[in-house]
């Protein structure tokens, strides 16, 4: 007979509905254990599980009830025993007013570092390596303690997925995939970001990937460059979009000579024809792609490697608009004053008619000089817009992706060099039915969370084999 211990949360003294009943027909239940949810994620509960833990133990993060499949504990923890994971996780069924639905989750790897990975709600892990892992945490969480748990326990064993559907849980968030994309920066959660940030900093400092505030300098005089600055706006069907954006780049007001490049990826509504009309403007510069694939990152490197592609190039989505006329010159200052190879700004999500929502304004506090590079592997973005520094930009350029294109090179750039940040709004993210990422299945989030996942552990090996090397060297 197999043996399991159970922790769960519980509200106001109502506990979870999962009984010794459900958990299994060869499982014998060691101990159900009620930790009160408000405090369920402290570094204080995870204390009280390795303490209470006797046999492998199943951590259930939600409220709402729960029931397994039959003979789906059994398979936890033969699975378990037979890989030697220090933890186990599964795909599963969600519940959403009665209508039931697939729940994929995917493939934990070494780059997986965000506090909002989707583990599911049950994880089950070797009571050992919960226990050792608990030995070894030295700070006191209110709600990274879980995140520590899981991280710590990675050091030292596999996180294993069961790609099976093993238990029903009933789904509460039905927001769209669009509604949930800027919780990880929204600033009524700081206090949880800031906890996270401390526990994947120490992460990376054990695991030999973190960096120190140490900057390569940047020498603006590379190159032979008509335009001080260019502003780059990628678009694919964007005919009620486009003449906003054209309109708001070619409106700025600069002390230097700038242009706008727009690169159109075989557009069929109507979108080249309003592109033509801006055609009077010496400024714009317009580039058609040809029918091969490109996605966004192909239309980038398309813009940087123009001839006429200015020093900085500056980013501006075809369903964007600037803040103001003064967006481009602030761009070009910021390069200067800061000494960086990329410069993230600021903006305010809006209506399709510019009506601010919330969260309101995105201003990524959690990117400082002194840590963001380390943070920009816990977190799924670095912020916007985005200015490039040309001559370094062409060295790394752009993966041929239509997702996560600019977080790949945002973070090779930051191994290397800061990036400075602008504080100011500089520009109005509209958030509409027909935004690429506004309502995406589970399928095609699990896809982009996964390629993101990839993009981090490319850049976490380098950064450790980087470390090595110049500990060896010194």
């Amino acid at each position: 007979m197999k043996r399991i211990d159970c922790f769960l949360p519980f509200v106001d003294d109502a506990q979870v509905a999962v009984t010794a009943a459900n958990l299994g027909t060869e499982c014998e239940v060691s101990g159900i254990f009620y930790l009160d949810a408000s405090g369920f994620r402290s570094t204080a509960a995870v204390r009280e599980m390795a303490e209470k833990a006797t046999a492998p133990t199943m951590i259930y993060t939600k409220t709402t009830d729960l029931s397994f499949g039959r003979l789906a504990l059994e398979r936890f923890l033969s699975i378990a025993e037979d890989t030697g994971a220090a933890m186990v996780y599964s795909d599963h069924f969600k519940e959403t007013d009665g209508v039931r639905s697939f729940a994929p989750v995917i493939d934990c790897q070494q780059g997986s570092l965000r506090d909002d990975f989707d583990f599911g709600s049950v994880m089950i892990y070797r009571t050992s390596c919960l226990k050792e892992a608990v030995s070894r945490m030295d700070a006191e969480y209110a709600f990274a303690g879980l995140y520590d748990l899981r991280l710590k326990v990675s050091q030292k064993g596999s996180l294993v997925h069961i790609n099976e559907y093993l238990y029903y849980e009933i789904e509460t968030d039905t927001r769209l995939s669009g509604e949930k994309l800027f919780d990880y920066v929204d600033p009524r959660n700081r206090a949880v970001q800031v906890e996270m940030e401390k526990a994947c900093t120490k992460h990376l400092q054990d695991i030999g990937g973190y960096l120190e505030p140490e900057f390569r300098k940047v020498s603006f005089d590379e190159g032979d460059f008509e335009y001080e600055a260019s502003v780059v706006i990628p678009c694919k069907n964007r005919v009620r979009t486009i003449g906003d954006a054209l309109s708001s780049a070619l409106s700025q007001k600069t002390s230097f000579k700038y242009n706008v490049i727009v690169v159109d990826d075989n557009s069929d509504d109507g979108t080249v024809d309003i592109i033509k009309s801006y055609l009077s403007d010496p400024k714009l510069v317009y580039i058609a792609q040809n029918k091969s694939y490109h996605a966004i990152g192909g239309n980038w490197n398309a813009a940087i490697h123009h001839p006429k592609c200015g020093r900085f190039a500056l980013q501006l989505d075809s369903d964007d608009v600037y803040s103001d006329e003064n967006t481009v010159q602030k761009f070009v200052d910021a390069f200067h004053e800061q000494n960086c190879g990329m410069v993230v700004g600021t903006y305010r999500m809006t209506d399709f008619n510019m009506q601010t929502l919330p969260p309101g304004i995105i201003d990524h506090r959690e990117w400082t000089p002194e840590n963001g590079r380390n943070n920009a592997l816990r977190i799924n973005g670095l912020g916007a817009p985005r200015g490039f520094y040309v001559p370094l930009l062409r060295t790394f350029n752009f993966p041929t992706t239509k997702y996560g294109e600019d977080y790949a090179v945002g973070l090779r750039i930051s191994r290397e060099y800061q990036i400075g940040r602008i504080f100011d709004v500089m520009y109005n993210c509209r958030r509409w039915d027909d935004n690429s990422d506004a309502a995406l299945d589970i399928e095609r989030v699990n896809a982009n969370n996964l390629y993101k996942d990839r993009i981090r552990t490319w850049e976490l090996q380098a950064r450790i084999r980087m470390n090595a090397k110049k500990q060896k060297k010194d």
